[in-house]
């Protein structure tokens, strides 16, 4: 493992939790939004990561490749999807400019599916995530720190 690999590893989860971060902010911003540009409700949006399959952003020349085993490169963001799976909420508000005018849910207004409570609770698993691998770059950075101070005594 070279000497910047946990670094590499830390800073694809912070950006991985910074881009989740963004899609929190921006379901808490929509979560009344009731007409998008592809028409109904707004959907919620969730960050899908999966682990990086090639290699770090940084490869020490120093270490041979046979020693490299290629554990823990880090995280990526795989897609931004969609939630499709929940419904949508049903508020009964006749004077709405998009309320439905016809049928069982005459009167009725489809609001989006963001639960702001669980959007918070996503928010504050998200930042503790990125405060745990700004930890480890500080940590490592020290790690460093020490022993450049064991090389010059």
């Amino acid at each position: 493992m070279g000497l910047f690999t946990s670094i590499n590893i830390a800073a694809t989860g912070m950006s991985a939790e910074r881009t989740r971060l963004d899609v929190i902010a921006d379901n808490i911003a929509n979560a009344s939004t009731t007409r998008t540009t592809e028409g109904g409700p707004f959907r919620r949006s969730r960050v899908v990561m999966r682990p990086r399959s090639e290699g770090p952003y940084w490869r020490s020349p120093f270490l041979p490749k046979g020693m490299d085993n290629g554990i823990g490169t880090g995280v990526r963001i795989h897609e931004i999807q969609k939630d499709f799976s929940t419904e949508p909420r049903y508020v009964y508000d006749p004077t709405h400019p998009d309320a439905i005018l016809t049928g069982r849910w005459e009167g009725y207004v489809e609001m989006p599916n963001v639960d702001v409570v669980t959007e918070m609770v996503d928010m504050i698993s998200a930042s503790r995530a990125y405060e745990a691998n700004a930890a480890i770059i500080d940590g490592t950075k020290s790690m460093f720190q020490k022993a450049l101070e064991i090389g010059t005594r």
